[in-house]
């Protein structure tokens, strides 16, 4: 525990990270070695809290973009979040890892309303909370909801695991010589429009004094180093 930075982590996951080697829906292979290594990251009694997107199903803009009532296809896309939450429980309970999700739309039937002071206690019950279907309302990213739970939860960080290792000057697939930043204020992230994390979701930890971490997922036990300061990501602050 004295290695530690934070005690209490809202980690923001990637849908799109659920996909593995396929181009849509949930992989079981990935989500059993994501759920290992969240294993790993509980056991050094960090309480942790999930918000996960669910770009793997469907996404609320691109519906919109092809002629969907965007509010609609918002509704579609936090549903997507619901059915990555709960293949995520599912993958945590059966490594005997005690998980909880909350849903801001209600959904009683198979997962619990949010309530803050509910999740306060899972916590410290040590469970896992995965927020559910973003913030309730359309117009709002996972990004976002991620930030909003983060400041609800006084949280000490927020890590958004991403298919990159941090934020880089251009998109490194694309650029060969796009430069990995180590450290930014969340003023360079708006100024430079780094569209890695979504604006909203930086000017509210901003406003919270939240560090925001970018890394990626892929890299095993990057989670854990990171919580004890070291790894390779990109610290907002």
């Amino acid at each position: 525990m004295k290695d530690l930075k934070w005690k209490r982590v809202l980690l923001k996951l990637s849908g799109e990270a659920l996909v593995g080697d396929g181009s849509y829906g949930i992989s079981p292979e990935m989500i059993k070695s994501l759920a290992l290594d969240l294993k790993s990251v509980f056991e050094l009694n960090i309480q942790l809290c999930i918000v996960i997107g669910g770009g793997n199903i469907y996404r609320g803009l691109s519906g919109a973009a092809r002629g969907m009532d965007r509010t609609t296809g918002d509704y579609m896309g936090m549903l997507a979040t619901v059915m990555n939450s709960l293949a995520l429980q599912n993958a945590l309970e059966e490594i005997n890892v005690q998980t909880r999700v909350q849903s801001a739309l209600p959904i009683s039937a198979v997962c619990e309303p949010y309530i803050r002071r509910k999740a306060f206690r899972h916590l410290e019950k040590k469970r896992i909370v995965i927020f559910a279907a973003g913030t309730g309302n359309p117009y709002f990213t996972t990004d976002t909801a991620a930030a909003l739970r983060a400041s609800e939860m006084n949280c000490d960080v927020m890590i958004k695991a991403t298919l990159v290792d941090g934020i880089y000057s251009s998109d490194p697939k694309k650029d060969k010589n796009a430069i990995r930043y180590e450290k930014l204020s969340y003023m360079d992230v708006l100024s430079k429009d780094l569209q890695v994390i979504d604006a909203s979701a930086v000017s509210l930890a901003r406003e919270n004094k939240i560090p925001l971490i970018i890394s990626s997922i892929f890299e095993n036990g990057n989670l854990v180093n990171i919580l004890k300061g070291k790894g390779v990501f990109t610290i907002v602050n």
